[in-house]
């Protein structure tokens, strides 16, 4: 059996207090294993969030320029965070991708070899609406994930 140590963890946000646990584990493993830290979170494209008439009424400027800030103030916090613990973390803002899509792409790109994320765990109706970010991660990585709940 191969023995692996994690050097290089991807560790994605979606500035949800729910993340914040993934952002706390990830931050212990990479600072336990001295292993590098990235924290990432994804914008999703204008046409997935805005359609029809409400695009007229939400320029995607002012969608971008939303999305540009509210991924500044996400990627901030994980800084301190990781400065507190001690970790060095960089931030990655990944635009105009589904999440899940975003986080696999951008692990391989970065030469990544572990994933920490969390999920809301939802069942049923609910997840079939909703999906899951965690779900298709897991389903499409190549690279091992860990996901909290």
């Amino acid at each position: 059996m191969e023995s692996r140590v994690y050097k290089n963890i991807l560790i994605a946000t979606d500035g949800s207090e729910l993340a914040q646990k993934a952002i706390q584990q990830g931050l212990a493993l990479a600072k336990a294993l001295g292993a590098k830290a990235t924290a990432i979170t994804v914008t999703e494209p204008w046409t997935a969030v805005v359609s029809g008439e409400l695009g007229m009424a939400f320029p995607i400027d002012d969608y971008e320029k939303g999305c540009a800030a509210n991924a500044e103030r996400i990627l901030a916090g994980v800084s301190a965070a990781a400065s507190k613990a001690g970790v060095a973390c960089d931030t990655l803002h990944v635009k105009d991708q589904f999440p899940a899509e975003g986080i696999i792409e951008a692990a391989k790109a970065r030469g990544n070899d572990l994933i920490v994320m969390a999920s809301h765990g939802r069942r049923g109706v609910t997840r079939l609406l909703l999906g899951s970010q965690a779900t298709k991660v897991l389903t499409h990585s190549t690279i091992p994930v860990l996901v909290l709940r």
